[in-house]
């Protein structure tokens, strides 16, 4: 039978840039994994093998470091919009470029002033510790006419020891759960959200400023919810992100249930009052969903954040 090419797209993926910024003894580093994936004209390559219309995927990776060079890196999404409008204008059979980021985060390494007599650590300003805590991601996608910005983040681990229940639910002959009235909530962020700005002719947002804000309320939201439910937790972390930012339309969640099972201790002679807990890695219950915007129709992927 005969066939016709689908969908397809090509450019270098994981290019991982470090950019260095030295304001005098003072550095910031800006860490990023970034990946370039082009489309367009490119039925040719696919048939008959002709390279006439494809950029190589090194010149896709020389740029990135180039760009880190010429632009800096004020935020991955400004780093990713400079990308994308440099491959789309410049290269006539490349219509639609799209590029992945994730961001590293490191914090300046406190030194200690007893020894600073000894070290001089009150002018050590160019050590750090990479952030044990979640990866920062950008996916900005441009057609040579309109934006599309999805900001986010993944490995946020928070916990909750208590102001959690599960009950009420459904049950069959192959139940075995106990309700709970007290438990640990515990999960493993990853979000990714849908900015509304999707044209140069509108004002850009404070990228930093919106992710830090973003994350800030989807963390407030967790602590503060009485949760029934994960499913609650996570309308209420995407209601809050939304009330709360403008510039954010929609918002979608993976959030994987980290069980913690209260261990039976009466064998040893001992009561566990909601004290001691296995956790558990798998299985996971995995709770999933987007938050919108009233009126708002969904575009982000359902596939960007799942299994």
């Amino acid at each position: 039978m005969p066939t016709i090419l689908g969908q397809n797209q090509y450019g270098k993926a994981e290019n991982r840039v470090v950019k260095i910024t030295r304001d005098g003894d003072t550095h910031h580093i800006k860490d990023l994994n970034v990946s370039v994936a082009l489309s367009g004209e490119m039925d040719d390559v696919h048939y008959s093998g002709s390279n006439a219309h494809v950029l190589p995927t090194d010149t896709t990776k020389n740029t990135v470091f180039a760009f880190a060079k010429e632009h800096g890196i004020e935020s991955a999404e400004q780093f990713g919009i400079h990308l994308a409008r440099h491959f789309v204008t410049s290269q006539e059979p490349i219509k639609t470029a799209r590029i992945r980021i994730e961001e590293y985060a490191w914090e300046r390494i406190a030194t200690s002033d007893a020894n600073s007599r000894f070290i001089g650590s009150d002018e050590v300003k160019h050590s750090f510790v990479r952030k044990n805590q979640e990866i920062r991601t950008a996916q900005i996608t441009f057609d040579g006419e309109k934006w599309q910005v999805i900001s986010g983040l993944k490995d946020l681990t928070v916990m909750n020891s208590t102001n959690s229940e599960f009950w009420g639910y459904v049950k069959d002959k192959y139940t075995t759960l106990k309700e709970a009235y007290d438990r640990i909530l515990a999960t493993d962020v990853s979000a990714r959200w849908r900015h509304n700005w999707t044209s140069d002719e509108q004002r850009m947002p404070n990228w930093e400023k919106s992710y830090e804000q973003a994350r800030k309320h989807m963390l407030h939201a967790f602590a503060e919810t009485y949760s029934l439910s994960l499913q609650q937790t996570l309308y209420q972390m995407g209601s809050r992100i939304i009330n709360n930012r403008s510039e954010i339309d929609e918002i979608r969640f993976s959030l994987p249930n980290n069980h913690h099972f209260l261990v039976d201790l009466e064998p040893f002679g001992l009561k566990n009052d909601n004290e001691v807990y296995f956790a558990a890695d798998r299985p996971y219950g995995l709770i999933e969903g987007t938050v919108l915007r009233d009126g708002v129709e969904p575009q982000i992927p359902v596939d960007m954040t799942n299994l």
